[in-house]
């Protein structure tokens, strides 16, 4: 009778299996599907972030940037959302210009680390500067969409 059970189990799983594996197929490709949206909404986020930056506008940090967020600046200083959006919307630093550029997003479920290059022309004080920045952020992905939960600022030399 165990046999004659397990016989019919496997069975039914044999008969079955295209059945799941085609439900299975289109729950991946809508996956895909969807991960790809969230691909492209961080690669937007990181383009916004250096326009709102350029034009020392914290708007953008307010919606995107999560309660608990932390961040690191190139001279190893800590700063909470809110002193990161004060620092933004206070800074005496005026830009010519600020690009993003070779942002890779790495995923994994709800979270992902998305790695960029920052470029930045403009002044401070009456000098002249030019520089990048290595940067990563971390992204929580939520009710409220993805959210910023960390960011490390690195200076490159040169």
């Amino acid at each position: 009778m165990k046999k004659l059970a397990v016989l019919i189990f496997a069975a039914y799983g044999f008969l079955f299996a295209p059945c799941n594996f085609a439900q299975t197929a289109s729950e991946l490709k809508e996956l895909a599907k969807e991960n790809e949206v969230r691909h492209d909404e961080l690669i937007n986020l990181e383009q916004e972030t250096a326009r709102a930056i350029q034009w020392n506008n914290g708007t953008l940090f307010r919606r995107v940037y999560g309660d608990d967020f932390i961040g690191v600046l190139p001279t190893g200083q800590i700063k909470d959302k809110a002193g990161w959006i004060a620092s933004i919307e206070n800074s005496n630093i005026k830009y010519t210009s600020f690009v993003t550029s070779d942002i890779r997003v790495r995923m994994f479920q709800d979270t992902a680390v998305v790695t960029c290059l920052w470029s930045a022309r403009g002044t401070r004080d009456g000098q002249t500067f030019a520089r990048q920045l290595r940067v990563t952020h971390v992204y929580v992905y939520g009710n409220r969409g993805w959210q910023a939960i960390a960011s490390q600022e690195t200076l490159l030399p040169g």
